[in-house]
């Protein structure tokens, strides 16, 4: 038997085994943690996640909870979703247990059971928000704080979440997402010859406003400008209706290629690569990594002016913003670059200034660990919150 890893024990938990923002970001979570801690993560199944966390440094453990999903947004769902808690509660605390866990740390708030088998295994857990539910009904918002009470530090990712805490009745301290640099930046195209070529990354969902994006890319070819779109990016199970939806939209763009539907992709740099501009629709955003990726990857980026999209995105200084949930609105602001290409090329420049030196992943580690060594040790300094701009 080799030597017991004498570093103290921090489990992650987290509620999908894909690979987008959120889940890239608990990537970053796990490098932040390792030096100083053995990290095991938790997920419901396998998938692209898995590898990456491996490659970080982290153990992973199996373990499927119940996920806080609309489908138990009603009575008759609340109670199929204590049942599920109960039943996966046992194996939650003997896993806290086996591992000598020290801190708890519970990247989402949709897996609120795993904060119940924290207080119940005596493990100070700490809550990493990355939601911000403005449009819900106020009791609806305050049931979903609700399970935060039995964190002892509670993190958010932006104003946005913190203001939606907030009305929820509590407070969380502010760490802006860190985002890794691309290995290599593919240089856009100074000159738009052929097909200007437009990409959104990210899940297919109506929260990512790919509907939104498909009706502006028509709206930009009735107009005379010659522009392909590319979704990147899968829907929840569950949501394959939304992607029907979206292919009886594209209509005739789907079958010439005026529209692709690229499925996912473990990698968005090869994405951005291929774009010349990149656009964020979001209706619901409470941070928005992808726009930081796309800033960083040296690409003018058109995003809603929505929750923490505006606290990325400056118009007319490091992007474009446009009225949420407007397909005109988003197609002018495609249009805005595209007549200015020069213009729109210096912008992408200053964005990736700007992106690399507030949203860097040191900045973001060094946060992170603080907030995590705060968990257990009282003496610990108070977390130095990210800086806005």
């Amino acid at each position: 038997m080799g030597d017991r890893d004498p570093r103290p024990v921090v489990v992650l938990a987290h509620p999908s085994p894909d690979l987008y923002g959120s889940d890239r970001m608990l990537v970053e979570s796990v490098r932040a943690l390792v030096p100083a801690r053995r990290v095991v993560v938790t997920l419901p199944d396998d998938g692209p996640l898995s590898q990456a966390l491996r490659d970080a440094g982290a153990e992973i453990e199996i373990l499927p909870v119940p996920v806080l999903r609309k489908a138990y947004m009603s009575p008759f769902g609340l109670v199929r979703l204590a049942a599920a808690a109960l039943r996966a509660l046992p194996a939650m605390r003997r896993l806290l247990r086996r591992t000598g866990a020290e801190a708890l740390y519970v990247n989402t708030v949709t897996i609120p059971v795993w904060l119940i088998a924290g207080r119940l295994a005596r493990v100070p857990a700490l809550c990493h928000v990355h939601e911000a539910e403005d449009g819900v009904p106020g009791p609806v918002r305050a049931a979903l704080s609700a399970p935060l009470r039995l964190a002892r530090t509670v993190v958010v990712n932006s104003r946005a979440s913190a203001a939606a805490l907030g009305r929820a009745g509590r407070r969380g301290q502010i760490v802006y997402n860190g985002v890794d640099e691309p290995p290599a930046v593919t240089e856009p195209r100074s000159e738009l010859t052929g097909p200007v070529r437009i990409a959104l990354v990210g899940r297919l969902s109506p929260r990512k406003g790919s509907d939104v994006a498909v009706k502006a890319a028509g709206l930009l070819r009735e107009r005379g400008y010659d522009a392909t779109l590319t979704l990147v990016g899968s829907v929840f199970p569950g949501y394959e209706w939304f992607e029907e939806e979206l292919r009886e939209l594209a209509g005739d763009a789907l079958r010439d290629g005026g529209v692709v539907l690229a499925g996912f992709r473990s990698s968005v740099w090869d994405s951005f690569a291929e774009a010349d501009v990149a656009i964020v629709p979001s209706r619901v955003e409470p941070f928005g990594n992808v726009a930081v990726e796309a800033m960083l990857a040296g690409r003018p980026v058109v995003a809603a002016a929505t929750q923490g999209l505006t606290e990325i995105v400056a118009d007319g200084e490091n992007g474009v913003l446009v009225t949420p949930d407007d397909p005109a609105a988003l197609a002018d602001g495609l249009a805005r670059l595209l007549d200015d290409w020069d213009g729109a090329l210096a912008m992408a420049e200053r964005a990736r200034e700007d992106a690399a030196r507030r949203f860097g992943k040191d900045r973001y580690h060094r946060e992170l660990r603080e907030a995590v060594r705060a968990l257990t040790d009282p003496d610990a300094a108070p977390v130095r919150t990210s800086s806005t701009r």
